[in-house]
């Protein structure tokens, strides 16, 4: 790079970076585990502990549990100027399950090693949380005023589509988002490094999430004729389920490149001055780092196997049997994909849709797209904000329901060389130290200026 990364000199903003550390450690170490289904220990204490964090600097959060132990946290903040639509800035309190046995360290320990802080929901997305509650606890310490409202919320449920959390709070309690016109979460804001055109330097840039996949989680169930193991069985639902998974499978999803993901590429390409092919897109890819799996996601639509279900009795043919299918889509594809999957899945198979949500397609410019691009300038000179598609799903999903517009932004400058989608839900998940104190600092200019 051509300029050193900033160094902290005000105390208040060193606390803030402390904080922000200490917290995502200590939200690491609680296990809010999410097996969506009844198990599990559900948000409680950890949405206790951030009760007690906005407490002890004389806040007054709402708690609202949508069952017991699934526990959502909100707090408003008034503006400056209270003419303006309002700002939610939100993180999910859940993680995914992870087995300890795969782990090197121990992953519910948020202990930092190697310059990481290592845990499962280190990325997804506690660190944001930390870097969320420090910068709300600065602004409760000095009595601070935003420049318009912001909702600060910490919801329940994200990790099986908010069904408990965002999608609930945002059916039986809207009154809390009133007047925002805007949202800002997780899985965007991170770097990635390119080389420079002509000189071959080192750059990053930031990608910032504006639109994201929807998602389709579905059951396809075969039935057939039920019967004894050792008679012959043209009409065995197990085969027939097997044929439709095959075919779906096998399908080839025709590949768009949607404005986000277009407009990312013609950004890399000015940065690097790497011209590409579509034909042959997997030579351009590697440029883009620690977020290739991501932006690779958002090429096409996809349907991939999760789970399977049939039979009870080794002697026994049953009579229906069932799979799992994770599928997600670009932005407007929604009724395509479905129709596809039931013109796969083929006679005596029925589609189930478990769960559905929207996809996503934010505007790339504006006053907080231009605020987040001058708060990442002034810890980053010579740094660039970049639009990109999300191939996963956020709690924005829920909020579009209140006509708010969201963005993925939880600001970290990354290593070049780390690989950072695969630790999203994956083992060893960890994040730098220097990442989440570089975050805590972007997202106070942001808050500042928004």
């Amino acid at each position: 790079m051509t300029t050193a990364p900033r160094e902290t000199a005000d105390p208040a903003v060193a606390l803030i970076e402390d904080e922000a550390v200490r917290i995502t450690q200590e939200l690491v170490r609680i296990d809010s585990t999410n097996y969506g289904d009844a198990r599990g220990p559900g948000e409680r204490a950890a949405a206790e502990y951030v009760m007690g964090l906005l407490r002890e600097v004389g806040l007054e959060p709402t708690y609202l549990e949508s069952e017991p132990t699934r526990a959502n946290v909100v707090v408003r903040l008034e503006g400056a100027d209270r003419t303006r639509p309002g700002l939610v800035i939100h993180g999910h309190l859940d993680v995914v399950p992870a087995n300890a046995a795969d782990w090197s360290v121990d992953p519910f320990s948020g202990e930092i090693r190697d310059g990481m802080i290592w845990g499962r929901g280190a990325v997804d997305m506690k660190d944001m949380d930390g870097m969320i509650l420090a910068n709300l606890r600065h602004l409760a310490r000095t009595g601070t005023k935003p420049p318009r409202d912001i909702v600060f919320a910490f919801f329940a449920d994200e990790e099986a589509g908010g069904t408990l959390g965002a999608q609930w709070l945002v059916t039986h309690h809207p009154e809390l988002f009133e007047g925002c016109s805007q949202a800002i979460s997780e899985v965007g804001g991170y770097s990635i490094t390119l080389p420079a055109k002509e000189t071959g330097e080192p750059v990053r840039a930031y990608l910032l999430q504006t639109a994201e996949k929807g998602f389709a989680w579905i059951r396809i169930r075969a039935t057939g004729r039920a019967g004894h193991g050792s008679v012959p069985n043209d009409e065995n639902a197990i085969v027939r389920l097997a044929r439709a998974i095959d075919r779906i499978d096998a399908h080839e999803w025709p590949r768009e490149f949607v404005a986000s993901v277009t407009t990312l590429f013609d950004g890399v390409t000015e940065l690097t001055g790497v011209e590409r092919a579509d034909e042959r897109i997997e030579d351009f890819l590697p440029l883009l780092g620690g977020a290739r799996q991501f932006v690779s996601g958002t090429l096409q639509d996809s349907a991939n196997l999760t789970m399977l279900s049939a039979g009870y009795k080794s002697n026994v043919i049953p009579g229906s049997a069932e799979a799992a299918i994770d599928c997600r889509f670009l932005p407007g594809h929604q009724d395509l994909m479905l129709d596809t999957i039931r013109q796969l899945a083929g006679e005596h198979v029925e589609v189930i849709v478990d769960k559905l949500g929207i996809s996503l397609d934010a505007p790339t410019e504006g006053p907080l797209i231009d605020a987040m691009r001058e708060a990442i300038l002034a810890e980053d000179p010579g740094a660039h904000l970049l639009p990109y598609c999300l191939s996963a799903g956020t709690d924005n999903k829920a909020l579009r329901r209140l006509d708010i517009d969201g963005y993925g932004f939880a600001p970290l400058r990354l290593p070049a060389d780390l690989d950072f989608a695969p630790l999203f839900h994956g083992v060893d998940e960890r994040v730098p130290v220097d990442g989440v104190r570089f975050g805590a600092r972007v997202l106070k200019r942001l808050i500042e200026t928004c």
